[in-house]
């Protein structure tokens, strides 16, 4: 997709984001300490510093192994969680700092669609009350509106508005993740931070709503932060794409750079898993070793147990994301190897 629809103003901005999870001692660890056992407070580092800005219009797409913090980075995004440390701004404006209007207009203006449609969705409701609870609710329509209002919804997701009376239980998981994509919708965003959105679905559904999201995208000028795993999935609908591991992001670029001239060793050991079209054989190489906990993240560069290019250097500094060519961002020490 092309990125000259985009404005240089963001409409999103992430400096120094932080999020840790503390999980307290509890009382027989405290009595277990006072006889010397030596317990501490853990703390899981969930996203560990993370600088990044979202152009409006445009598709971000976020990839990392799971446990890598993107999820997490999405529901800080969208207001479900709030960050330990940093600063969002939505349009030019601090999240932390926003009352009245201006906080309502981003917790209408950024909604999010999750991965799993049918936990999700509430089962006692009916999809007339789903999708049309909070519009109402906002005062967006009124009450007497309300029918008509998700009627036009589901017809723009797809959907035949004669279901609007039925439970979620009642539909497909395409269906049921069209719902979603209505609900989110309904409040008239401005940004939709996608989770797995197509993760749960079969491929060939997978497809359907992914060409949903782009007619959607053109319509209502969208701007969307797409989480995922898949590579394969990222490189169909993003513009630029962002590689997270265990917190960080370690290389940011345009969707052609990441997949045509990836950088960082992660990155490239990603794109080796990818499955192709290619005829010929090829050796499988998965990435050596497990994912480090972020309870306990490695020093340095948090990749360094894993790479096969770990040098003494990476053990001790973390490498900081910085520009390597116009556009394209990377955190490794090996670009300071030919400077």
């Amino acid at each position: 997709m092309s990125a000259e629809r985009t404005s240089d103003m963001p409409i999103l901005a992430l400096s120094g984001i932080e999020l840790r999870f503390v999980q307290p001692l509890d009382l027989a660890a405290r009595i277990a300490n006072l006889l010397g056992a030596g317990l501490r407070t853990q703390v899981v580092h969930a996203v560990a510093g993370v600088d990044l800005e979202v152009r409006p219009g445009e598709v971000l797409g976020i990839v990392g192994e799971s446990g890598c913090g993107k999820s997490t980075l999405g529901r800080v995004v969208s207001g479900i969680l709030p960050p330990t440390a940093g600063e969002l701004r939505y349009r030019g404006v601090s999240v932390a700092e926003m009352h009245g209007p201006e906080r309502r207009a981003y917790e209408l203006g950024v909604q999010m669609i999750f991965q799993d449609p049918q936990a999700s969705l509430n089962p006692r409701m009916r999809v007339r009350d789903i999708v049309g609870e909070a519009p109402v609710a906002h005062r967006l329509v009124s009450r007497r509106e309300q029918a008509d209002y998700v009627a036009a919804l589901m017809r723009q997701v797809g959907l035949d508005p004669a279901f609007a009376q039925r439970y979620p239980h009642q539909f497909s998981g395409g269906q049921r993740q069209r719902i979603g994509i209505a609900r989110a919708l309904a409040l008239k965003p401005s940004v939709i931070v996608c989770d797995e959105a197509v993760a749960a679905l079969d491929v060939s559904i997978q497809a359907q709503v992914l060409n949903l999201f782009a007619r959607l995208r053109e319509e209502l000028n969208l701007t969307y932060l797409f989480i995922s795993h898949n590579l394969g999935v990222v490189s169909h609908v993003s513009d630029r794409v962002a590689i997270m591991y265990l917190g960080r992001i370690v290389e940011l670029a345009t969707t052609d750079d990441v997949f045509l001239r990836a950088n960082h060793p992660y990155t490239q050991a990603l794109l080796k898993e990818l499955p192709t079209l290619a005829t010929g054989r090829r050796a499988y190489q998965p990435i050596q070793g497990e994912l480090p906990s972020p309870l306990d993240p490695p020093s340095g560069c948090a990749f360094h147990p894993r790479c096969p290019h770990a040098m003494p250097r990476c053990k001790a500094e973390r490498p900081l994301l910085r520009q390597i060519a116009p556009g394209h961002m990377s955190a490794c020490h090996l670009n300071d190897m030919g400077a």
